[in-house]
């Protein structure tokens, strides 16, 4: 024993000055990322875990109900048919089925009117859609795919939302946490990827992020979704593996000095991880990476198993 100790005193040493080198995030961080998990995972279950039906609209009528053979199906529990959305070009008008009973964003509904989808800007120039349309516990809205109207509805007894298997994170970890350089394209521009469903997105882009990350020197392209506001649409080494195959989001704010701070703590997975009902961009082919980044949510355990991935 006596010869072994000293070896093993050497190694306590190592990982001693190991432990004492690595980073530690601050307490005010890891609050910071916790309440950010904490939103997140509030907002996703109220907003996408319900999501039970996603129904392509053809111009002209298309009836809605539960009876079979309807264009937008509905659960067993609600009427036979609530009537029809009629997709006239650009518009969307539900027509009430006589004696259904069905309410516009909580008030009965009985002649045929207009829908504000879900992408409808107000005079203030600020979302004020959707219009609901909804029995019992069920509703439904116009949702944009791209420039597709289509239906989608919310179920919060459906098959997504009984059998949600919630979030799953890595440990917050500082090493994923970087200061980036961002990099201004010559003028603003757009890029155009689609989503999941085959749809055109559209979004504003200004630059690229440049930082380093496990000894790499990594870019990502950032959309921006409103002054100062940097929108990130990736893939990396985890990709497929322990994290969400398609992609993963992240958000963070551009500073005056012309950096930006990418806390991949926060990084999170697209509804599409779980729920097959939404529509979810794709990444840029200059966004996957090759990078691990080890941070941020897992892959959902049992993915749906729809859409386009990546080559």
């Amino acid at each position: 024993m006596a010869r072994i100790a000293p070896a093993l005193t050497a190694l306590a040493a190592a990982a001693l000055a190991a432990a004492c080198s690595s980073p530690r995030m601050p307490d005010d961080h890891v609050k910071e990322v916790e309440a950010f998990r904490a939103k997140h995972e509030a907002d996703y279950t109220k907003e996408y875990v319900p999501l039970a039906g996603l129904f392509p609209l053809s111009e002209g009528r298309n009836t809605a109900g539960s009876a079979e053979g309807n264009d937008v199906r509905l659960p067993a529990r609600a009427p036979a048919s609530i009537g029809a959305f009629v997709l006239d070009h650009d518009t969307v008008r539900f027509e009430p089925a006589p004696g259904a009973q069905v309410a516009l964003n909580k008030q009965p509904v009985t002649a045929p009117v207009a829908l504000k989808d879900d992408e409808h800007l107000g005079p203030d120039k600020k979302k004020d859609g959707p219009d609901e349309i909804s029995y019992d516990d069920i509703a439904v809205w116009v949702h944009r795919s791209g420039e597709r109207p289509t239906i989608r509805m919310r179920d919060p007894r459906g098959e997504v939302a009984t059998h949600f298997e919630g979030y799953h994170w890595f440990p917050i970890d500082p090493a994923y946490r970087v200061t980036a350089r961002f990099i201004k394209d010559p003028v603003p521009g757009e890029f155009h990827t689609p989503n999941q469903t085959g749809d055109d997105q559209v979004y504003k882009t200004e630059g690229v992020a440049e930082f380093t990350l496990n000894g790499q020197t990594v870019r990502l392209r950032a959309a921006t979704t409103r002054p100062g506001r940097l929108y990130f649409i990736f893939r990396d080494g985890t990709s497929g593996k322990e994290t969400y195959e398609t992609a993963r989001f992240l958000y963070s704010d551009l500073k005056d000095d012309g950096t930006t701070v990418l806390d991949f703590n926060e990084a999170y997975n697209p509804p599409c991880s779980f729920n097959p009902y939404t529509t979810c961009p794709l990444p840029l082919r200059e966004n996957r990476l090759s990078v691990r980044i080890l941070a941020g949510e897992k892959a959902y355990p049992h993915p749906p198993g729809h859409g386009n991935t990546p080559e």
